[in-house]
């Protein structure tokens, strides 16, 4: 019986950020391919892995990434797994379309490993004005940095508070990327 390919986008916390856990892409690459993913593509320095594997339970390919690359680089990866059709209907809805951009603006995607209790209250400003989060799909938060006002950490302190550490966070430029890889006959979205 043939078994049916789906693809997958692994996003991966925590490596090639500030000199630290460097994992080259092309080692990457052919890690996942001995997991024996098809069609692997790596896309930027930051751990964006699209790979066609069989209809899988996603909490299982997260564990089988993470431990495999885990055993491999020698410290943890951890793994956040979607399916493309839902990075895909992400993108195409253009959440971020009323938003006015300018050259401080920063439009973010972060996804969180499992349904998550927060308290907060969406939307929701900080105090400066200069980060917002303003609305959770699923689990996927969008949110709004203004980089005139205060800088990147900050704003991920603040997600990692609310929503746990098993997070990680993509520029929305990103997203856009994925997407375009995902759905070439799509076009562009308005207002990104």
């Amino acid at each position: 019986m043939k078994q049916i390919k789906e693809t997958y986008i692994a996003f991966l916390r925590g490596i090639n950020v500030g000199g630290h856990h460097k994992i080259p892409m092309a080692d990457l690459k052919k890690e996942f391919q001995k997991l024996k993913f098809k069609n692997v593509i790596t896309l930027l320095n930051s751990g964006n892995i699209i790979f066609d594997s069989a209809n899988e339970n996603i909490s299982i390919l997260e564990k089988k990434i993470s431990n495999h690359l885990e055993k491999i680089f020698a410290f943890s990866v951890p793994a956040i797994v979607r399916n493309s059709e839902e990075i895909s209907k992400l993108w195409k809805s253009d959440p971020f379309k009323d938003i006015k951009l300018t050259k401080d603006i920063r439009l973010y995607a972060s996804f969180i490993r499992e349904n998550n209790t927060t308290k907060i209250k969406l939307p929701w400003k900080s105090s400066d004005n200069s980060y917002s989060i303003f609305e959770m799909r699923g689990k996927t938060i969008l949110s709004v940095l203004d980089i005139s006002l205060s800088k990147t950490p900050k704003a991920m302190e603040t997600l990692e508070r609310e929503f746990g550490k098993d997070i990680t966070t993509r520029n929305w430029n990103t997203i856009e990327r994925i997407g375009k890889i995902l759905m070439p006959d799509a076009g562009t979205q308005s207002g990104t």
